[in-house]
Parts: structure tokens; sequence; C-alpha cells
């Protein structure tokens, strides 16, 4: 049975939830001047120190005045081990946390919280007696063996979210990537915002072989959805809006290729190139199927895209500036080929320069810029 909070302590508990650390220490420091016995008022001190950078040694001094009450008290016990790694001495928290489980085994956290640690203390070991470089076969044992505790921390409390987060952990770390894919839609099945997990989906689902840029965005603009505030998302939108971004110079060079048939720029063995000036009819009647690339091509593809996708795409327009340099390369091309249909020429020495200048520089920049991300 829980032991009932006194009310300061209570209200100290509240105010670290809220990160308001010292008017939770002063309330703390009053409870424990009128009752220096109140274990959980040693155990709220100490937890409230542990955000502090060097606040290490007062939360374990504070532990050990609470376990001096009840050496057997797994609520002290456990904060002691958070004080044992912020003082660093992480690989003492092992016994520790293990003296937790034997105390209380039917409690899913201690099972979960060694299994998040022991891992890391086996590396630690095995870079101390490897001079700094950790050996795979020293951790792979405490892998398995946190891999069983989070199991048994799951069936504890099959609905406590740190539990499978601490199984993703584990097997990425093993680099089982089938077992990585359940753990995360079962922390999505228990938190569905959670930022990490949905992340991961929606980067594995944008990447999958045959995903368009299209397609792409849209994955990302729904987990986003999901979670406003996740950087890696809105990075990841960033970049499939990129991806789409830079297909509109292929419609601008299409339009270039057209207006170099319109105007029969290059001659062809066997034919007769079409006479300059063309008429005017000729040329206006060049400009329908440059119409209808960006219609069918741009137009109506974007109207067809999510309202998020949209409102992103105009945003990184505004803040990247490779955007802007794509969207201005697909303005030289057109600028180019209209240059090229509309003027009446007489000769074609001119928009055969024209026809060059719009294509080289942007096809070797495509090239180049096929990495980037905006």
């Amino acid at each position: 049975m829980t032991a009932t909070l006194h009310p300061a302590v209570e209200r100290a508990d509240l105010l670290i939830d809220l990160k308001r650390y010292e008017e939770a220490r002063e309330l703390l420091t009053q409870r424990l001047a009128e009752d220096p016995e109140d274990i959980r008022a040693w155990v709220k001190l100490a937890r409230s120190h542990l955000w502090d950078e060097k606040g290490g040694a007062k939360a374990l001094e504070a532990t050990e005045r609470a376990l001096a009450l009840n050496a057997e008290d797994t609520g002290a016990l456990t904060i002691h081990a958070h004080a044992l790694r912020a003082s660093g001495r992480f690989p003492e928290t092992e016994g520790v946390l293990r003296d937790v489980i034997r105390l209380d085994p039917d409690h899913w956290h201690g099972y979960a919280l060694l299994a998040d640690w022991l891992w890391r203390i086996r590396l630690i070991h095995s870079g101390q007696a490897n001079g700094g470089q950790a050996r795979r076969e020293d951790v792979l044992p405490g892998l398995r063996e946190a891999d069983a505790l989070v199991r048994e921390a799951i069936r504890l409390g099959p609905e406590e979210v740190y539990a499978y987060e601490v199984g993703l952990r584990i097997v990425d770390m093993l680099g089982d990537r089938a077992a990585a894919d359940q753990w995360e839609r079962a922390v999505l099945r228990i938190d569905p915002q959670h930022e990490d997990a949905l992340t991961r989906q929606a980067k594995k689902a944008a990447a999958a072989p045959g995903v368009m840029a299209k397609e792409a965005a849209t994955l990302y603009a729904d987990a986003l959805a999901s979670a406003p505030g996740s950087e890696l998302m809105q990075r990841g939108l960033d970049d499939a809006s990129y991806r789409l971004l830079r297909g509109v110079r292929w419609l601008a060079l299409l339009c270039l290729v057209f207006a170099a048939v319109g105007i029969d720029l290059f001659e062809t063995e066997g034919e007769t190139q079409r006479e300059l000036p063309l008429v005017l009819g000729q040329r206006l009647w060049d400009l329908v199927p440059m119409a209808v690339v960006w219609v069918l091509g741009a137009l109506l593809r974007y109207r067809r895209l999510r309202a998020g996708v949209q409102v992103n795409l105009r945003s990184i327009i505004r803040r990247r500036t490779w955007p802007r340099i794509v969207l201005g390369q697909a303005a030289w091309v057109m600028l180019c080929a209209l240059l090229i249909i509309q003027i009446p020429w007489t000769e074609r020495t001119v928009p055969l320069v024209l026809f060059w200048a719009g294509l080289v520089p942007t096809v070797a920049t495509m090239w180049f810029d096929r990495r980037k991300t905006g």
C-alpha cells in the first residue's frame, strides 16, 4: 500500500513536474525541518536535485538519508540509482536496481530501468577492459539479459510505454530490424502521438523502394499532424518537398525541347528545316504543349497535394536557398524556351545559343544538387 504523502511533499512533487525546482526544494526543506524522518520528502528532494547540472552529489546525499531510514524502500533505491548515475558512478546502479527487483518483483519499472541501463553498463566495462574500445561479444550477453528483463517488464506493465521504448533500443542494438518494426508499432498502439516511433515509421515508409516524392511528403505530413513539434519529421517533410520542387525543372526542360522542335532548331539528315521566321499563328500554337505540360505536370499535381504539403512547399521556398535556386532555374529555362519560340527569328544562331544556355547549366546543377536536401 502506498504511503500517503504529506501535503507539502505532494505540492513539491507537483512543482518538480512543472520544473520549478527551487520552489520545490524550499517546501521540502521546511518539511524536513519539521520532520527529518519523512522518507518521501528526502526522496523528492533528491529528485529535485537530479535535474541540476551538478546536482548529483546533493541527490546522492538525500537518497542516502532516505535509505538510512529504510534500506528497503524501493522508491528511495530507484532514485538512489539515478543519483549514482548523475554522480558518475553508473556501474554501481546495477546492484541497486537488482535490489529493487528483489524487493518488488511484481512491479514493472525496476525491470525496465535495469534493462535500459544494463547493456550500457556492460559497454562501459568492456571499454574499460579493452583500452577504451568496447567489444560486441562483451556487450551481447548484457543485451540478451536486458531483452529478457524488458519482456518481463511488459508482462507486468503491458500498457507502460517506457518499457516498449527500452525494448526498441535493445533490438536496435541487436540489429534486429523486423523486431524494431514490431516494437515501434507496439509503442504507437499505446501512444499514437509518440514522436520517435512516428518518425521512424514515417521514415521507413518514405524510404521504401518505389515511393515517390509526393507519397513521401504525404507520409511525413500525416505523421507531423500527430506530432506537430517533431523536428525530425519536419526535416523529412522538407526533404520530400524539395524533391517535389526539383521536378519542376524537368517540366521546364521539356518545354525547352518543345521550343527547339517548334522552331526546327537542329538539322535532320534528309529533311528540310522549317522556314524562318515562323508565322504568328504557328508561334502561338507552339505555346499549347507548354501550357499542357505545366497544367498537367505542376498545377493539377499541386492541387492534389495534401494541404499540409502545399503549405510546406510555400514555406520551404521562403526558408531555404536551394528551393529558390530550383525555381529560378526553371524560370530561366522557360524564359529561354519562350524567347526561342516567340521571337520571329530569321536565323537559328541565337535560338541555338539560348537552347544551350538553358539546358547545360540546369542539367549540370541537377546532377550536382541531387543529394541536396534544400
